[in-house]
């Protein structure tokens, strides 16, 4: 759940935002980057209104129904600041997919291992191209999803780097 306040949270941070709107941004804005998937945002919403992190008004533009306005609350912001710190400072070792197959890579055949591992990278240099092409279509005032891309970006490349070269042991 701690990653969910920190998102909601920080999203709230940029001013009040009706439900339909923060399920856009993390859908359409936030999705592409961070990959987390929010099957409902009101049962957060209403936990952390429950916990005095947010408040919940009701607002109606012209003749559209009633919709549920959120904003953070003082309490929220400090734990946001909280959130944010632990979140910047929580340094866990990062785990792919991949590392179990390579445990168990002196029981494949070395040609069979290649061409899988070719295949990855071919996979992975499909991804470089969405996130090369997701950062030529980024909106200018966007510095914070700049940085994120090239973070990616980097991941990306070092793990293409790391299997050439295990590629070229396993000849």
């Amino acid at each position: 759940m701690i990653e969910h306040e920190l998102l909601f949270l920080g999203l709230l941070k940029d001013g009040p935002k009706h439900g339909y709107e923060i399920k856009r941004l993390i859908e359409e804005e936030l999705f592409p980057f961070v990959g987390l998937k929010i099957k409902s945002i009101y049962y957060p919403l209403k936990k952390m209104e429950r916990l005095g992190l947010v408040n919940k008004d009701v607002g109606r533009e012209g003749k559209w129904p009633e919709k549920y306005i959120y904003s953070i609350t003082p309490k929220g912001e400090k734990i946001f600041e909280h959130l944010i710190t632990e979140n910047f400072l929580t340094i866990e070792r990062p785990y792919f997919n991949i590392d179990l197959s390579l445990y168990f890579l002196p029981f494949v055949e070395k040609k069979i291992a290649r061409r899988r591992l070719k295949a990855r990278i071919i996979f992975l240099k499909r991804i470089m191209r969405d996130l090369e092409a997701l950062e030529k279509n980024i909106k200018p005032n966007t510095q914070h999803l700049r940085i994120i891309l090239s973070h990616d970006i980097a991941l990306v490349n070092a793990e293409i780097n790391s299997l050439s070269s295990l590629i070229e042991t396993l000849i």
